[in-house]
């Protein structure tokens, strides 16, 4: 490479294999969605413990379960910002110990209050991180292999609410619920060590923002050998750019329809996801399982998720809206089925697991979406706001399942109504096919450059 070279960063990383410090960074990113997956989840399968000790109804428990689901949504709203003007790692580091603590804190709780205020404050921490870590690692893909990998990383939000549902059940009987908790916490602490010594800037991002060329070198080094020598780095946008960064840019002319209808789907996608993982083991006890029994049945609904590396890969190959439209129309059939199936343990297996399948498949992967649909100087926000929205429909399938009980909803009216948000997700995200982004007047090409 000739010393007065400029070079393209993304045509760099697409011209290499996904090496060994990409990987490094994807396992980093991927504990941290598996622990926020965990962490989610954890509340949801200690409520029954909660019910039975603390002497409360099961609609008091509306305002515990839905804390964490309030502090998602902030972190996110706040981080998506922030992270478009300071950088991605900064706030990943700190969210993760913010979760940490706070989770800790919370397994010392004695009232519901007390849960109720920690939980929100663990909310904060679990929503920035969250949505940097899908930044991050979509900002290191070479971009044929973007939803693939991004995907494979959102699988450890499941796998880590599937693993809580199961050293739940065992943890549970034999070290209390506040074991739970302790463990959540403790582990992303010691993870935010790491991150701390290891996890870099992302290289599009200093890019787009000008940071000096020896940082910027020395990180795509690691990469390739083949940068040493370049006086300078540019930045090719796949997505139109509009002059504006930040929300300006998710919420423009060109980006609003699109944005919007992310927001409905995800925002309907948690509605399903919370639902059941806080409410699930407790309706399937209340139609007749035990305890352990509806716990581990329940637990099969997160497990799920790992289809979305599939759905990445088709995302990759296929349009990406119909691909995750798709699966939101299917999970709407399985999840009336739950309703249906719920009296016989040997249908409700494989319907619960179909139905996790899909439905984790599709919110997973609408994380990839949003990471592609965006240009670099709103990335960091529109995964962020998608992924902020999405979480007050976490709030309110919390809220909705309570309600439906207190109304004295049979089981298959409760999954019935669910099932609905499955349905308006599929189409949103037709909607948004049908309204791409693009700029309007003379704007200029997504390009950012730096030399010196």
């Amino acid at each position: 490479m000739k010393g007065a070279s400029l070079v393209d960063v993304q045509e760099l990383i697409n011209g290499h294999p996904f090496g060994r410090f990409q990987r490094l960074i994807f396992f980093m990113c991927f504990v941290i969605v598996l622990l926020d997956g965990f962490d989610t989840a954890a509340i949801g399968f200690i409520a029954p413990s909660l019910l039975t000790q603390w002497h409360v109804a099961k609609s008091d428990l509306g305002p515990v379960l839905s804390a964490a689901l309030f502090g998602l949504a902030f972190g996110a709203l706040v981080s998506g910002p922030l992270s478009d003007r300071v950088g991605r790692r900064a706030l990943i580091v700190g969210s993760v110990f913010l979760f940490g603590v706070a989770c800790v804190a919370s397994a010392f709780s004695t009232t519901l209050s007390q849960l109720t205020v920690l939980r929100f404050a663990t909310g904060i921490g679990l929503g920035a991180a969250m949505a940097n870590a899908v930044t991050m690692i979509d900002e290191f893909c070479p971009t044929g292999r973007r939803a693939t990998v991004t995907t494979l990383m959102c699988c450890g939000f499941p796998l880590g609410a599937a693993l809580g549902g199961l050293l739940a059940a065992w943890m549970i009987p034999h070290a209390g619920w506040r074991s739970v908790l302790m463990l959540g916490g403790a582990t992303p602490i010691l993870h935010g060590v790491l991150l701390w010594l290891k996890l870099p800037e992302s290289v599009r991002f200093m890019v787009a923002n000008g940071k000096p060329v020896a940082r910027i070198r020395a990180t795509l080094g690691r990469i390739s050998e083949d940068v040493i020598h370049a006086r300078g780095f540019v930045l090719t946008e796949s997505a139109p750019a509009t002059g504006d960064n930040g929300l300006g840019l998710v919420l423009s002319r060109s980006y609003i329809v699109g944005t919007l209808m992310l927001w409905l789907a995800a925002f309907m996608g948690l509605v399903i996801i919370y639902a059941l993982i806080n409410w699930m083991p407790i309706l399937l006890r209340d139609a007749g399982l035990s305890p352990k029994s509806a716990t581990l049945v329940s637990a099969l609904f997160p497990l799920g998720g790992v289809g979305a590396v599939l759905c990445g890969a088709l995302m990759d190959r296929f349009n990406a809206n119909f691909v995750i439209a798709t699966c939101y129309a299917l999970a709407a059939v399985g999840l009336f089925g739950i309703g249906v199936t719920a009296g016989t343990v040997s249908l409700l297996i494989p319907v619960v697991l179909v139905s996790g399948v899909l439905v984790n498949t599709a919110q997973a992967s609408m994380n990839a979406l949003a990471a592609t649909f965006y240009p670099t100087e709103g990335r960091g926000t529109g995964v962020a706001w998608m992924l902020g929205m999405a979480r007050f429909g976490g709030v309110a399938g919390s809220f909705l399942v309570a309600e439906l009980v207190r109304r004295h909803f049979t089981l298959v009216g409760v999954f019935a109504t669910i099932a609905i948000a499955g349905a308006l997700s599929c189409i949103a995200l037709l909607v948004k096919q049908a309204s791409p982004p693009h700029v309007f007047g003379t704007q200029p090409d997504g390009v950012g450059s730096l030399s010196h």
